[in-house]
């Protein structure tokens, strides 16, 4: 099967999808239409996973967030067996009656509950730190990303660019991943970062 083969059947493949969602979200008849050709169409994909696998920008913007993420957990284990700590000798402390009063012991209560809140608040924060920077860091791959895509493009000339993801088989000779890598690759190591 040959190129103008296989972005004939996508694009009839398209067309029959938007016309069959148009006819079930107006309640319209469609109207019969002639036959599109297309030729001459230039479609390339990129498969995302292998190029995410692949992207130094990315692996690098990941290996810093597990770094962050380790240090987090490091930090909170840390507050979790000081706090622990308090616990156990303030029971050991109320078991051997060393509290002169009830007030002496509420006042202790109250100090571990509010350093357990701290605890569960640093948790909390630390949690959205890391979600907000994994959404800055999906944003800048998939800015770098269109970016580069948009300037390849260019040079290459084709209609269509889409992800593996979102189609269910094409030639290989349609693949432009490794293509695409190389040049991220290359742009994210240029001395001009």
């Amino acid at each position: 099967m040959n190129i103008k083969s296989v972005s004939t059947i996508v694009l009839s493949a398209i067309m029959i999808m938007g016309c069959k969602q148009q006819a079930e979200t107006t309640n319209v008849v469609p109207q019969e239409q002639a036959p599109v050709a297309v030729s001459g169409l230039k479609i390339a994909f990129v498969d995302i996973d292998s190029l995410l696998a692949n992207y130094a920008f990315y692996q690098d913007l990941t290996e810093e967030l597990i770094r962050k993420q380790e240090n987090f957990r490091l930090s909170l284990a840390e507050d979790e067996k000081s706090l622990q700590k308090d616990i156990d000798d303030f029971n050991n402390k109320v078991r051997n009656n060393v509290y002169s009063s009830a007030e002496r012991v509420q006042q202790e209560q109250n100090r571990l509950e509010r350093k357990r809140q701290a605890y569960i608040e640093k948790g909390n924060k630390y949690a959205a730190e890391l979600e907000d920077q994994n959404n800055a860091n999906s944003q800048k791959v998939g800015e770098a990303i269109d970016k580069f895509v948009k300037e390849y493009n260019k040079k290459h000339g084709y209609n269509l660019i889409i992800t593996r993801s979102s189609i269910l088989y094409a030639d290989d000779v349609m693949n432009i991943t490794a293509a695409i890598l190389d040049g991220l690759n290359a742009e994210y190591n240029s001395p001009n970062e």
